[in-house]
């Protein structure tokens, strides 16, 4: 085994600039919403020079859209397919899915940015550009893993199966898609930006809408209407109060370092269209986390109970009930019990590494774990490169050299995961 893992090593230091190169390329492809196809395409000639089994369709059909857990403003798909491509196995070995999205948020101020969002630009061993980072730079760590395991010739028992899907930041309907295509395995490693931490948790979370009304009247007798805005406070101060107490309750130490496990955020508030005018209606929107172990609907009717104390101690709310909605992105929570097998392999794959203890927490963010793990039924550990704190900021980059050893780790990993056939271990060029 060590003689297979210096010839691995030895791979992954020679095809270290042409990776550089694939992740700047994919960079350069603006691969927002809907517009995904070009950096897919880079995905699948990679896939072909590396001699993988290729499946690319076109997500979207009743199936998908009628799951509990479709969640999406997009019901046309067209052009942007989704890809997963196989590295076969012989047979007899545990499987694993590697999960990669390509889609990537929209680029804010171009006025923020030092470099164009789509440069691609290296300076200093690091990489700028949106989705270096969020994740094109995980995905690009995924395919050079599995290229030196293909190319030294070696054959593993587990097959592998590498997916870049679509649809990931607005809610995973890409990562659905192929859970229910078919596609599930023993173990699944997602490399979203952890920092290199490995993240067996994953916070879920979803888009709220409250609608708070009142009675128009002119500011200067405001005595004769019902500002929308005061009877908001009363919202924001209840869910401020819900955020407190749920978080009381999150005793996982996985969580220590987290300031607030699960927050609520309140992410935009509109009300009022002139100065001198009370407000009838008041829109707060924000974003529920919810627990690795908790169920969707149980938070949402905690959140929905306690708006509805609210009314009930409220004379105006009580008569002019508030209308909450449940819209946009929701990212199934997951968890991976801590004596699970494939968090063992990675994180014996981390110390052969870096020759130190790996950092194990529990995700701050969503992930398309939680749909894996919940509706596929594969075990899911969150790992990657990236720089968590860039992720859809402006100027996002990461460290070239985190993305070389994250691809090390995974390569180790699968090595553990799914076995070496005997005898199959064949030099290749």
């Amino acid at each position: 085994m060590e003689k297979i893992q210096e010839r691995i090593f030895a791979r992954l230091k020679h095809i270290r600039p042409r990776t550089a190169r694939l992740l700047q390329k994919l960079v350069q492809e603006n691969s927002t919403r809907g517009n995904e196809s070009s950096a897919q395409a880079i995905i699948i000639e990679k896939c072909r020079q590396i001699g993988l089994e290729l499946d690319i369709w076109e997500i979207g059909d009743e199936k998908l859209y009628h799951h509990e857990a479709y969640c999406s403003d997009r019901s046309q798909y067209e052009g942007n397919p989704n890809v997963v491509a196989v590295l076969k196995g012989t047979g007899g070995g545990k499987s694993i899915i590697l999960n990669g999205h390509i889609d990537v948020v929209p680029v804010g101020d171009l006025n923020n940015w030092v470099h164009d969002p789509f440069s691609g630009h290296i300076e200093k061993g690091r990489l700028y550009g949106r989705g270096s980072t969020d994740m094109k730079g995980g995905t690009a760590a995924l395919l050079m893993a599995v290229e030196a395991l293909a190319t030294v010739g070696l054959k593993l028992k587990g097959d592998v199966i590498f997916q870049s899907v679509i649809e990931e930041e607005s809610g995973g309907a890409g990562t659905l898609a192929a859970v229910l295509r078919g596609y599930r395995a023993d173990g699944a490693i997602i490399p979203e930006p952890t920092n290199l931490k490995i993240f067996p948790k994953q916070q879920g979370s979803m888009w709220y809408r409250i609608t708070v009304k009142g009675r128009a009247a002119h500011g200067g007798t405001r005595y004769e209407g019902v500002s929308a805005i005061e009877k908001a406070t009363l919202i924001i101060q209840a869910l401020q109060e819900l955020e407190r107490e749920r978080n009381t309750r999150i005793t996982d130490p996985l969580y220590q370092s987290i300031p607030i496990p699960i927050p609520i955020n309140i992410g935009k508030i509109q009300s009022g269209e002139w100065p001198s005018s009370v407000p009838d209606t008041a829109i707060i929107e924000g974003r529920m986390g919810v627990a690795p172990d908790e169920e969707m609907l149980s938070a949402q009717d905690e959140l929905e109970s306690i708006l509805n104390t609210v009314q009930e101690n409220d004379p105006w709310l009580k008569e002019n009930p508030l209308k909450v909605e449940w819209f946009g992105g929701r990212w199934q929570p997951g968890s991976l019990e801590e004596n699970h097998p494939l968090l063992g392999a990675l994180s014996e794959s981390y110390k052969e590494v870096f020759k130190e203890e790996p950092v194990i927490e529990a995700s701050p963010w969503g992930t398309d774990g939680g749909i894996l793990s919940r509706y596929g039924g594969t075990p899911v550990v969150v790992f990657g490169p990236g720089i968590t704190e860039t992720a859809h900021d402006a100027n996002e980059h990461i460290i070239l050299e985190d993305l070389y050893k994250s691809a090390e780790i995974i390569a180790l990993t699968l090595l553990k995961w799914c076995e070496v056939e005997s005898g199959g271990e064949g030099e290749q060029e």
